[in-house]
């Protein structure tokens, strides 16, 4: 593994150490599916994950269903005829599936054994790797479309797969080599206690930011257990790098999913109002917004690492430095008065 000056920490007990902060690719996916951000230059994609790798990043996080694969493919071909020694961490996700025949419709959630075998091999290709490094779940079974980024609710199917089932297949293909470690992502603590009778949970991946601060009892669970936490959306999907105004939120493209999320509509003032109380915190530190938000979702005892995403080599360098951001106790109250006042998200507003 590439060799780097980046603070790194254990991922529980994989035996792997990544950097504080790793390249997440959904952004990249492209448009024409449920969950796409517009459209994006696959040149420019493929340079921002270089850079990232030669910024001293060591670990990429994707998901077969990004753009229907295409995240995948464009991670392959990113890190293809890299020396061993020299590649990153490939961690991806299983469990939703869509339809080619309709690519814009919801991917319905399921956990099948013969569906997951599938997937599995379909990533390996597209990956055009010999093993994953982390292979995470990406939601509960439901048996049921995602309609909504970031809600797992709704209705659960009976013909859903029990997560006891899965999370079998899973410890099988870690098992027969196929994966290095395996994880839970969007799970609850009573999920993760419920897997962790049959195999151990390697990492989780929960959602985490100022602006949401729900998964608070899993990553104090995983804590608890050895688990390697790794956080998405630390970022807010842009909304915590001080970039972004109810004006540039407007002129978003049709097409990008956040023109119709709470995040972006109903709750925007109040999300915009956190981001700018991280601006003088940003300048005590000599640091970018999205450098300090990132480093708050580190200071929570439990995380490992955080995934933020990148469409363009500019944009990694606005926030490859919040690993090595120490925020103070002073620094974690400004902020946790500023997330109060705000009344934005719910759980806990500090460490």
């Amino acid at each position: 593994m590439t060799a780097t000056s980046l603070p790194t920490r254990p991922l529980g007990t994989t035996g792997m150490s990544i950097t504080r902060v790793g390249l997440g690719s959904w952004a990249i996916a492209g448009p024409g599916w449920h969950f796409g951000w517009g459209a994006t230059d696959d040149a420019e994609s493929v340079s921002a994950i270089r850079h990232a790798l030669a910024t001293g990043i060591n670990w990429i996080d994707t998901a077969a269903v990004y753009g229907l694969g295409h995240a995948e493919e464009l991670v392959g071909k990113a890190v293809a005829g890299l020396p061993e020694a020299e590649r990153p961490y490939l961690f991806t996700k299983v469990g939703l599936v869509w339809d080619p025949a309709d690519p814009q419709a919801a991917p319905r959630r399921t956990m099948a054994p013969a569906s997951v075998r599938r997937e599995v091999e379909d990533s390996l290709r597209r990956l055009k790797a010999e093993r994953i490094d982390l292979y995470q779940v990406h939601w509960p079974d439901s048996g049921e479309s995602l309609e909504y980024v970031g809600d797992g609710s709704g209705p659960v199917s009976p013909n859903a797969t029990p997560l006891e089932e899965y999370w079998q297949v899973m410890a099988d293909l870690k098992a027969e080599g196929k994966v290095r470690a395996i994880g839970l992502s969007n799970h609850s603590p009573e999920q993760l206690a419920a897997a962790e009778k049959i195999a151990h949970v390697d990492v989780i991946q929960p959602p985490f930011s100022a602006l949401n601060r729900s998964a608070a009892d899993e990553i104090a669970w995983a804590h608890a257990h050895g688990t390697g936490v790794i956080v998405y959306s630390p970022l807010q999907s842009g909304l915590l790098t001080g970039a972004f105004s109810a004006e540039r939120v407007a002129g978003l493209p049709e097409e990008d999913w956040r023109t119709a999320h709470r995040d972006f509509t109903t709750g925007l003032a109040a999300n915009l109002q956190v981001a700018e109380a991280l601006e003088p915190v940003a300048e005590r530190h000599g640091a970018t917004v999205a450098e300090v938000a990132i480093a708050w979702a580190l200071a929570w005892p439990g995380i490992t690492g955080a995934i933020v995403g990148a469409r363009t080599p500019g944009q990694v360098d606005g926030w490859a430095g919040a690993g090595g951001i120490a925020l103070t106790p002073a620094d974690l109250e400004e902020i946790a008065a500023a997330i109060t006042a705000s009344g934005a998200g719910s759980g806990p507003a500090r460490p």
